[in-house]
């Protein structure tokens, strides 16, 4: 499937820990655990959970001195695990108290991730500000300048609404709050340059939870710096609707080749594993045809001519077995995370659909006859009946990976 190029933005490169942010690297995924920071063992199993799901850089709480103390050994327990992911701490009100008297800590984050409107107020501001970017520039740490409408500098947006007041063409309110999340973020950066922090160490971000307003301030602020920038729907719900909206909002910005790094801030379900917003992350990216993360599957939605669910649940058996493959898969068949599968539930569109994926099987509509051709490549390679069809093209697709991908494998180790 051929696929229109996106003319990313260009940007200067920041490197967090061995992660490359901006320039030519591809789009990075990041997530942010929900433990307390100061149980080292949670973190530290939240942190590894989604790190092996695919999180590229992960940011935690750092909000007191428990959790100031936990960084460096949850930071050792990682690394005991072989997982060399970037942390990223989250500090907010006390970061220029905890960086400076923690220095261990400070050294064990690969970035600082700093909200301007709660680094203090008046003149606490810039000395708390300058003594967090100060921390940055010694242990030679990158920052990410991370501005949200609901924490918002309310001295900045006091003196825009003045400026707008008496202005001879006035703003709207929700334009002048726009403006305020741009600016806030551009001269909290300036400010940053001017204390010795390079541009080649600086990220930004404007989050807000509104789909269009996210769009015009990111669409503003990529205009006017070539800084790297995050993006995210900063409260963007739970289930679908966080789903949604944040690929609604995402989406817009990355076909206009605006963000280098992306999070999905979804509100977990009860029980729900946190790696869903790096799933749903790496599926927004790979649809989009920006990176390859696993294998996709198409499926048909079903209609009256598919009365039968047998097609969804191998859907479904697929989808989950590619991904439980890809941690080994990854490794010995590069190349893999682009194959595309086609599992399709009856004759009218399935053989079509699949014989343009890499390896597809059409099963038998209602009233068809109770066979399902598998084609490989384009080409039909057999024809599955009886009651263990599932299984059987379970075993076409992995012989598929191992024949398709064995000129490019690394470890002669034998698939099991």
């Amino acid at each position: 499937m051929s696929l229109v190029p996106i003319q990313r933005r260009r940007t200067v490169p920041v490197f967090v820990g061995g992660v490359c942010v901006g320039g030519d690297a591809p789009i990075v995924v990041q997530s942010m655990t929900n433990t307390d920071t100061a149980d080292v063992a949670g973190t530290t199993a939240q942190v590894a959970e989604l790190a092996r799901a695919g999180s590229e850089l992960v940011r935690i709480t750092v909000n007191n001195e428990a959790s100031a103390r936990a960084v460096p050994a949850i930071r050792e327990a990682l690394e005991r695990q072989g997982l060399e992911v970037p942390l990223i701490g989250d500090f907010h009100f006390n970061g220029h108290r905890l960086l400076t008297e923690y220095p261990d800590c400070a050294q064990a984050l690969a970035k600082y991730r700093i909200n301007p409107g709660n680094v203090g107020r008046g003149a606490k501001r810039d000395t708390q500000f300058a003594a967090m970017i100060e921390t940055a520039c010694r242990y030679e740490r990158p920052v990410r300048i991370g501005v949200n409408q609901g924490s918002l500098d309310p001295e900045l947006v006091a003196r825009l609404m003045d400026e707008n007041a008496g202005s001879a063409a006035p703003e709207t309110a929700d334009e002048v709050m726009r403006e305020a999340m741009v600016r806030s973020a551009l001269e909290s950066a300036q400010q940053a340059e001017a204390l010795g922090l390079g541009r080649d160490r600086i990220l930004l971000s404007c989050k807000m939870s509104g789909v269009q307003e996210l769009i015009a301030v990111y669409r503003s602020l990529a205009s006017r710096c070539d800084y790297g920038l995050h993006l995210g729907l900063t409260e963007a719900g739970m289930g679908s609707k966080g789903i949604v909206a944040s690929t609604a909002a995402l989406a817009v910005l990355l076909q206009a080749g605006i963000g280098d790094t992306i999070r999905i801030s979804l509100t977990p379900e009860p029980g729900e594993s946190r790696t869903r917003e790096v799933l749903v992350a790496q599926e927004i990216l790979q649809t989009m045809g920006l990176r390859s993360f696993a294998p996709m599957v198409t499926a048909c939605p079903g209609c009256g001519r598919t009365t039968s669910t047998y097609f969804q649940r191998l859907a479904k058996d697929i989808q989950d077995h590619l991904r439980a493959r890809m941690p080994r898969w990854r490794d010995r068949y590069p190349g893999v995370e682009s194959m595309r599968v086609a599992v399709m539930g009856c004759v009218v569109n399935g053989p079509g659909e699949s014989k343009q994926a890499d390896i597809g099987i059409s099963l038998p509509g209602t009233g068809e006859r109770p066979s399902a051709p598998v084609y490989a490549d384009g080409e039909k390679v057999a024809t599955l009946k009886g009651d263990r069809i599932a299984e059987g093209f379970t075993r076409l697709v992995d012989d598929y990976v191992r024949t398709r991908y064995s000129a490019q494998k690394v470890s002669p180790t034998t698939e099991s």
